[in-house]
């Protein structure tokens, strides 16, 4: 049964390079710890090479002048963790989370699929490149072989069966013991690992040579164990884990960013890796969060634990209907930022200066502020505030560009309003659409393009002008509201039964939108001329009415509606003697009525049959539609 394994060496390093890749040709080390007290947590093999070592101190690594020094994130070494077992999960369902930077997935019946092992392994480490991080892959017919492997040996390794003990044999002691280079190794693993080298074991193969019992005389029954690993011999199932389906960037900023572009220029290759760990699992994304954790200008840090909790795992703000959400704001009338002897406030606000380039775009908000409810981060300062912002998508999308220009119209139109600390992206997964085109429907725009423009018309008039609408459910005619278009899918027309039977005619009411201002002349309380400025055809007697009809609602609110309506017929200017007679002949009301009825062709070209609504509340008067 064949087992590959993915190790990442100094993976602390590897997860910053991953963010900022234009770092791969330089030597980097990356710090943990509090100032001025930093240490060196991790390097990469070109500070290996410089001389730089683990544990050394910052005021001893800073001679160095082309060393890049990096303090430590917790967030991008969890995304790309969350990035390996992506990349795992992409060829295998059967994948084993051994450590941070080491994932073991299980081969079996693979081959038919992606070809041979060499195959699969120069697959798996083209991938994992794809998606930022460079390491080392190992196949074999044993779970830790592969391990020890992918520890000892660079690049791709291929392993066959039977050939574990020889293929090991020039390994050092060390990929025995991985927790050896943990931050706190274990004390009885390096007593052990001194004894060996006093002995003269230096690799695998002079451990494999001693004698077994004597072994287990003097180190128990570790010792047989330590040697069965070197030898390969060692058979065990996979622990296999069922990641969930979370896709997350991070990114902690040295310094605050104020101005969009280089923003823009960050959330450009964050998307990038999210797109390619979402093709990886063929999934496409259907929202995507933006998280940003601003700062206020104010500095006091206190002392906490060096913990962090997730920020999918903070509350979320409440979201709006409409296409894209945002916090609740709170604008601030005081411009300037507080001093620092100024007592910090209970809410922990402050004040933001309203600034902005004139030359390039900012992130100060025109006119400054920063939204009402946020959420501290324990590993800043106790100002921080949370920015969300979500990009709710139609259907589910997987181009990165147009994930960045969609953002960057959103940040345009709502500007954090602050200096911007962290950045936190996250994309909520979904299965790709699938669409077939057919030969008699019409071509529609690519739902990608069309998000776009519609964004940009979003940007012109507003949010809550664009968007398709939705009728409410209430007894007040003509409510809805705004919501954002979702195209949807075009369904096949029923064939026609010859047996069916032709349908009556249906009077439909043509709304006039806005309704006509008029003028009404009541007599005996109803209706009985009208008199319409902006359409004169609309203006002359009323020969017949029904109504009124009364309706109202919502009394309760500050917006409380309450109308009367009427059905009513005039006479159109242009009108022939002969239906002029046939009408005068009646009355207005049920004779008339019934002239017209008993003259249908001389109504029609000469009556015109409107809808007329008398607001109680403001006791205007408009013509609201016509019948056709």
């Amino acid at each position: 049964m064949p087992f590959a394994c993915i190790f990442v060496p100094d993976f602390p390093a590897e997860a910053i390079l991953r963010a900022e890749p234009e770092l791969r040709s330089q030597a980097i080390a990356v710090l943990e710890g509090k100032p001025p007290l930093q240490k060196v947590f991790a390097i990469n093999e070109k500070a290996r090479r410089i001389g730089i070592e683990p544990c050394m101190t910052k005021i001893q690594v800073e001679p160095w002048t082309d060393l890049t020094l990096r303090p430590r994130s917790l967030l991008q070494e969890t995304a790309a963790h969350a990035a390996l077992l992506d990349c795992a999960q992409s060829f295998s369902p059967r994948v084993e989370d051994t450590a941070a930077d080491t994932v073991i997935l299980d081969l079996s019946g693979l081959e038919s699929l992606f070809g041979s092992l060499p195959q699969i392994a120069r697959d798996i480490a083209r991938r994992t490149s794809d998606l930022g991080l460079e390491a080392n892959v190992a196949t074999a017919f044993n779970p830790d072989t592969a391990r020890f492997a992918a520890r000892g040996f660079p690049g791709v390794t291929v392993i066959p069966e039977g050939k574990e003990a020889e293929r090991l044999g020039n390994l050092p002691l060390d990929v025995l013991f991985p927790e050896l280079i943990a931050p706190n190794p274990s004390e009885a693993d390096a007593r052990m690992l001194e004894t060996f080298d006093l002995w003269g074991v230096r690799n695998l193969r002079a451990l494999c040579a001693l004698p077994e019992v004597a072994l287990s005389e003097r180190m128990g029954q570790t010792g047989p164990y330590l040697q069965q690993l070197a030898r390969g011999a060692v058979a065990r199932t996979l622990v296999p884990v069922e990641p969930p389906l979370i896709f997350e960037e991070a990114m902690e900023l040295e310094h605050p960013l104020v101005l969009l572009e280089p923003l823009a220029f960050l959330l450009a290759h964050m998307l990038d890796q999210l797109s390619v760990r979402l093709g990886a699992r063929a999934l496409a994304a259907q929202k995507l969060r933006l998280q940003l954790t601003l700062d206020n200008g104010f500095h006091f840090v206190e002392d906490v634990p060096a913990e962090e909790s997730s920020p999918s795992q903070k509350s979320q703000s409440t979201t709006r209907s409409s296409q894209f959400t945002n916090c609740h704001p709170e604008r601030s009338e005081r411009p300037a930022f507080p001093t620092r002897s100024a007592p910090l406030p209970t809410n922990l606000q402050s004040e933001i200066p309203n600034q902005k380039s004139a030359s390039e775009p900012g992130l100060y908000a025109p006119e400054g502020g920063l939204c009402d409810e946020y959420l501290q981060s324990k590993l800043e300062t106790r100002n921080s505030k949370l920015f969300t912002r979500t990009l709710e998508l139609p259907v589910p999308m997987l181009d990165a560009r147009v994930f960045l220009k969609l953002l960057q119209l959103d940040l345009k139109a709502h500007p954090p309003g602050a200096p911007i600390l962290k950045v936190h992206l996250s994309a909520i997964p979904a299965q790709p659409r699938s669409t077939q085109g057919g030969l008699f429907q019409p071509p529609t725009p690519e739902p990608e393009k069309l998000e776009l423009t519609l964004a940009r018309i979003a940007g012109m008039v507003g949010e809550e002008k664009v968007g398709s609408l939705q009728l409410l459910d209430s007894h007040r005619p003509g409510a809805f509201r705004m919501r954002h278009f979702v195209p949807t899918q075009p369904k096949g027309q029923k064939e026609k039964s010859d047996s069916a039977t032709t349908q009556a005619p249906i009077t439909a009411l043509r709304m006039f939108r806005p309704p006509l201002r008029v003028m009404v002349t009541l007599r005996d309380g109803k209706p009985a001329h009208l008199v319409c400025p902006k359409r004169k055809e609309v203006d002359g007697e009323i020969l017949w009415m029904a109504g009124p009809w009364r309706s109202s609602g919502d009394w309760w609110e500050e917006d409380g509606w309450a109308r009367d309506e009427w059905d009513i017929a005039i006479q159109s200017p242009v009108v022939s003697r002969q239906s002029s007679a046939v009408v005068s002949r009646g009355s207005t009301g049920g004779d008339a009525r019934r002239s017209i009825i008993r003259n249908p062709a001389s109504a029609k070209s000469s009556l015109a049959l409107y809808r007329l609504v008398h607001d109680l509340l403001s006791g205007h008067w408009f013509v609201e539609g016509t019948y056709d």
